[in-house]
């Protein structure tokens, strides 16, 4: 127990409701620690000014458990909405979102269309965290990071950013000044090295922006042995040499898809243990997991060290690309071929331009840059007479189908809202929800359907997103990144600098800004599975008094001596607590491996995913992806099922759009 004088110079005195939570049965939303702006309604009705407990939120996921627990519900009672829909969509994620754009592009803007969804808020993951301080908005993705490798988009996913009007090359082109402004600034990136590992605190800058690579005048500055200095710098020399002599590439490669990367730097590449700590937890962005259950070969192609001179062929363009960070491995022509776009918010921008397209009345504006500041209208989201409906709060509990399998007039969605069971038909269902829940909300769907569908385990993961006074601190460190492999989070950054519209990035250090962490919830060792499942437990049984006494406390030992107070400086905290985040993907470790590198049709995701009767699946983990092109792809694929039952081709993408 942490004594009365350290939690006050935390900041743990200040004042913040909370309604702490025990088994994930009920937990707390912080109170609003920023005064809103005068023109501002209080955050409560506006979800993205919600902080505190986020993510899985506090009545997003009870009922849905209770479901689970006795596997069925009882809808004998429950509430004739009287509303039919040509389309409902289970999911107002991106994939749910994308397929009811699909559905109206390719049956015209009359066609209703109803989406149902159990959070607060539309997005999916790709939710938008919102701060207001001092007259300015800030805004930072509580999800999906970003549009990774664009110019890889496939087809359908290009010709819906073109549809909601995004332009990205416009977008990078207006941002090339902010890109550049921590470098300018002579900001880099930084490792912490902690005392419960190494003795004591100590901050050990890279002197390079991105924080990964490796020198001897910075190998020097840090607490590691000679020898796992030496072994550092060996991994990083492209003259080292090959661990795997004697085989071709392709039996190095099928040897390192069946290795840890942890396995492969400490017995076969034989590095120092301690250079370990570099690097066990550089693949918790990407996988939600360590380096132990993350196989070689997805770090060699992620351009991970160790593996210079083993001479290995490049990847064809395609394979591994559907894994998180697989993209990275194509050719990095351009932040628009290889690399990544991100908005101010992430993909949430994304969400908010396709509700506008949805329902324009809802989301004020009418180009990508005027969304950024937009203030969307939540109350216009569901209302009579608009062909297009967005339902929030309201968690599917059953999905029929009304007369026989073989002839069914309609498919019955059975809902819960605040408390009540409703029902609404409609001519056709998309389940644009995750894969392991949808066989307790259709129990009509054959047994060895439901068996794919509950193969994958989602990777938890945690985006906190904590709203600071300024980031002074920073600039005397002369840091914007750091790594923190011994801490609660693992990493901390300042938000990237990126302008949307009137939605401007901190311009000066004396600005105020988000801080992004990143929390992986492990348990290496175990199998990859048994880690995930770990994890979400802990999520669901962590109390947001523990995430801000964690948060408050590694903030003030990496930037105290830059004069950092978190008890003066913080001002608001949203952690993203995602239980079930990224979409299941194969790894090699534990799948076969054609299942991991090839898009045979005998992968559980494609059996999991086919149509049925009048349902249909679209989501990322029918892709095995957890890609936002991968959402958008399967939504297309899903809608096209639909348009075939009722003997209707797909539109194409138009000419240019491949």
């Amino acid at each position: 127990m942490s004594k009365p004088s350290e939690s006050r110079d935390l900041g743990m005195d200040r004042p913040i409701a909370r309604r702490d939570f025990i088994n994930g049965v009920g937990l707390g939303i912080g109170a609003w620690l920023i005064p809103p702006a005068s023109a501002q309604a209080p955050p409560d009705s506006y979800p993205p000014l919600r902080t505190g407990m986020r993510g899985s939120h506090a009545g997003s996921f009870e009922t849905a458990h209770t479901l689970r627990d006795q596997r069925q519900w009882d809808v004998t009672g429950a509430i004739n909405t009287g509303e039919t829909y040509d389309l409902i969509v289970v999911g107002a994620g991106m994939s749910g979102l994308a397929a009811a754009h699909y559905f109206q592009k390719n049956m015209g803007r009359t066609a209703s269309v109803l989406i149902l969804d159990n959070h607060d808020d539309f997005g999916g993951h790709a939710k938008r965290n919102e701060f207001q301080y001092q007259g300015r908005t800030l805004a930072l993705n509580g999800g999906t990071l970003n549009i990774e490798s664009p110019n890889f988009y496939n087809g359908p996913a290009k010709q819906l950013l073109a549809d909601v009007g995004i332009d990205l090359e416009r977008y990078e082109k207006s941002n090339e000044k902010d890109h550049e402004l921590y470098q300018a600034l002579g900001l880099g990136g930084a490792y912490f090295f902690d005392k419960e590992t190494w003795g004591s605190d100590r901050l050990v800058l890279t002197g390079t922006r991105g924080g990964a690579a490796m020198s001897a005048e910075f190998l020097e500055n840090t607490p590691l042995s000679t020898k796992a200095r030496e072994d550092v710098l060996r991994l990083y020399d492209p003259k080292q040499p090959d661990y795997m002599p004697g085989l071709s590439s392709a039996e190095k490669k099928e040897r390192l898809a069946k290795v840890s990367y942890d396995d492969f730097l400490l017995n076969i590449a034989k590095v120092d243990r301690q250079a370990l700590w570099f690097f066990h937890t550089r693949t918790h962005g990407l996988f939600c997991m360590g380096a132990d259950a993350v196989a070689a070969l997805y770090c060699w192609n992620m351009n991970y060290p160790g593996f210079a001179g083993m001479n290995l062929e490049p990847t064809p363009e395609g394979v591994l690309a559907d894994l998180p960070g697989g993209q990275h491995g194509r050719q990095k022509q351009s932040r628009l071929g290889g690399g990544a776009v991100h908005f101010p918010d992430g993909n949430a921008t994304i969400a908010r331009l396709l509700v506008r397209w949805l329902i324009p009345e809802a989301v004020p504006g009418k180009t990508m840059e005027d969304s950024g500041a937009a203030r969307i209208q939540y109350a216009m989201l569901d209302r009579a007479g608009q062909s297009a409906r967005i339902r929030l709060s309201s968690t599917v509990v059953n999905v029929r189908h009304e007369g026989s399998l073989q002839n069914p007039k309609s498919v019955v969605v059975s809902y819960v809202k605040d408390g009540e069971t409703y029902q609404a038909r409609g001519g056709a269902c998309v389940m644009a929800c995750w894969n392991m829940f949808i066989p307790y909300l259709a129990p009509e769907l054959p047994v060895k359907q439901k068996e794919a569908l509950a193969y994958g385990i989602k990777a938890p993961l945690v985006y906190t997103s904590v709203a600071i006074r300024n980031w002074k601190a920073f600039e005397k460190l002369r840091i914007n990144n750091v790594n923190t492999p011994g801490m609660y989070h693992s990493s901390v950054s300042l938000a990237e600098a990126a302008s949307l519209g009137d939605m401007k990035h901190a311009e000066s250090p004396e600005d105020p800004i988000v801080l992004h962490l990143v929390r992986a919830p492990c348990a290496p060792g175990k199998p990859k599975n048994d880690q995930f499942r770990m994890g979400r437990a802990e999520l669901l049984s962590t109390p947001f008094e523990v995430f801000e006494r964690k948060i408050r406390d590694q903030l003030a030992r990496i930037l105290s001596p830059g004069g950092f107070d978190p008890a003066h400086d913080i001002l608001a905290i949203t952690v993203n607590r995602w239980p079930h985040g990224y979409a299941f993907t194969y790894n090699s470790l534990y799948d076969p491996m054609e299942w991991a590198f090839t898009s045979t049709n005998t992968r559980p995701c494609v059996a999991a995913r086919q149509p049925f009767g009048l349902i249909t699946i679209a989501n990322s983990d029918a892709a095995a992806s957890p890609h936002t092109d991968a959402a958008f792809l399967e939504a297309h694929r899903a809608i096209g099922e639909v348009l075939q039952q009722r003997g209707m081709p797909m539109l194409s993408p138009r000419k240019g759009v491949s």
